[in-house]
């Protein structure tokens, strides 16, 4: 009994240390509201690695969010996915939290009748949100009536509006807020559903209802048709750029058509020969302003010049041979290779190369760039 009053005596101090630590001021002598303006100068990186309170504010909503890694995972011996974020801060990677259960997601990666290749799933990130789009069940039919969308700000999943025909193996890409999804085959192949494409807007009004998990005051809007259905033969990203929609019908280094959709005026036209020329692999957009692509090839990072309508080279590495997908924001182009994420740093001078290693027993299958997540630290 003696000795326990000195035990409690130091609990007392410890929790009243605590309690002081935690009421201190981000800066001394400065209100927190200014103390933030000011620490929002300083790269987060620098802020995480001095004190627990400055670490803590970086990943308030009041703090400007820095740009994070999303990633839909998958095990090699398994047919789900899972969906995780890698803070380049803490370098830590951290599981989304679970996408709704009613109506269950039933996403299929493999199936017997596609032995050498993965079925896809196909995502997008607009205003800076994760949307889930199209993506096939075990029974080979559409997983997706509606979109499903995860926000960071929140930390939390939504359904979008339903799609008027579900579709898998269509065109799907993001500009300026809206996503877009084109051609593709729903149940079954359709002339009207190959040549269709839609509109959503995600910046327009919407309701979220927390109960169902689902918003209101969102829907998709019809635009101009393509020419045909020639784009309903594989899962293609559809690429946002100065204000257009490009994007190609065959993936890889194959003859390919393509074609380029202006969002003001509602029209297609063909692409231009020098852009569909060098569409060698997977293609993304920096701030949808500078477009790259990976010749999955040579492993070869390229910048499309519109000026002169060429590719310029970058950087040519054996870590980006076979590249399957990219992901282009904050001065760098991520790359999936063969369930590999690798990085590049297309801002520095001498272009630096890395690779961020997936969860233990995971793969990579997307990538996405999105900001950070909120969270306690």
């Amino acid at each position: 009994m003696a000795n326990s009053v000195p035990e409690v005596s130091k609990r007392r101090r410890l929790s009243t240390n605590n309690s002081t630590t935690q009421q201190q001021p981000l800066l001394p002598g400065l209100p927190d509201h200014i103390a933030q303006a000011i620490l929002s100068l300083v790269h987060p990186s620098s802020l995480y690695s001095v004190c627990r309170s400055w670490r803590r504010v970086i990943y308030t909503l009041s703090f400007p969010p820095f740009l994070s890694l999303y990633a839909l995972l998958s095990s090699p011996s398994s047919n789900s996915v899972e969906f995780y974020s890698y803070d380049p801060v803490s370098s830590k990677w951290r599981a989304l939290p679970a996408t709704p259960p009613d109506p269950p997601l039933r996403l299929s990666l493999r199936h017997p009748a596609f032995i050498s290749r993965n079925l896809p799933i196909q995502s997008v990130s607009a205003a800076g949100n994760l949307v889930l789009l199209a993506a096939t069940t075990d029974k080979l039919f559409s997983a997706l009536s509606r979109p499903l969308i995860f926000d960071p700000s929140t930390i939390g999943w939504v359904f979008g509006p339903p799609l008027a025909t579900p579709r898998r193996w269509c065109a799907a890409g993001a500009l300026s807020g809206a996503v877009y999804v084109a051609s593709g085959i729903g149940s079954h192949f359709s002339v009207d559903v190959a040549r269709s494409v839609e509109k959503w807007d995600l910046r327009s009004k919407k309701n979220c209802s927390p109960n169902r998990n689902e918003s209101s005051g969102w829907e998709w809007e019809r635009v101009s048709s393509l020419k045909d259905g020639r784009f309903s033969r594989e899962a293609i990203d559809a690429v946002g750029w100065r204000g257009k929609l490009c994007m190609v019908n065959v993936k890889g280094d194959a003859l390919k058509d393509g074609v380029v959709y202006d969002a003001e005026k509602d029209t297609w036209q063909d692409m231009p020969q020098g852009m569909i020329a060098g569409w060698t692999g997977p293609v993304a957009a920096m701030e949808e302003d500078v477009m790259y692509v990976v010749d999955e090839g040579k492993g070869a990072l390229r910048r499309y010049d519109p000026g002169r309508d060429t590719w310029q080279q970058i950087i040519e590495s054996d870590c980006l041979k076979g590249a399957d997908q990219i992901a282009a924001g904050g001065g760098r182009v991520c790359v999936v290779c063969r369930g590999r994420i690798v990085v590049v740093d297309v801002t520095a001078a001498r272009q630096r190369l890395w690779e961020v290693e997936t969860p233990p027993g995971l793969e990579a299958v997307a990538i996405h760039i999105l900001p950070r997540m909120t969270q306690l630290v």
